[in-house]
């Protein structure tokens, strides 16, 4: 017998030297997680400078199930 557990609650994280990228990053996993009936919760950003000086853009995005 085969069952299917759906996802509830899923957490990712994406990093990137520009915001551009890090969007990029973000929109593409949001169209994936929607083909699994996810949708996003809620996003944080964060910028860090590296000691080199270039900065290191990173996000976390909480996707929920659709209700």
């Amino acid at each position: 017998m085969i069952t299917f557990d759906l996802i509830q609650d899923k957490v990712e994280f994406f990093e990137a030297t520009d915001l551009a990228t890090l969007e990029k990053k973000i929109n593409e996993q949001i169209e994936h997680n929607k083909a699994i009936m996810l949708e996003v919760h809620h996003v944080s950003y964060h910028m860090h400078l590296l000691e080199n000086g270039q900065r290191l853009y990173s996000a976390m995005v909480h996707f929920k199930a659709k209700k």
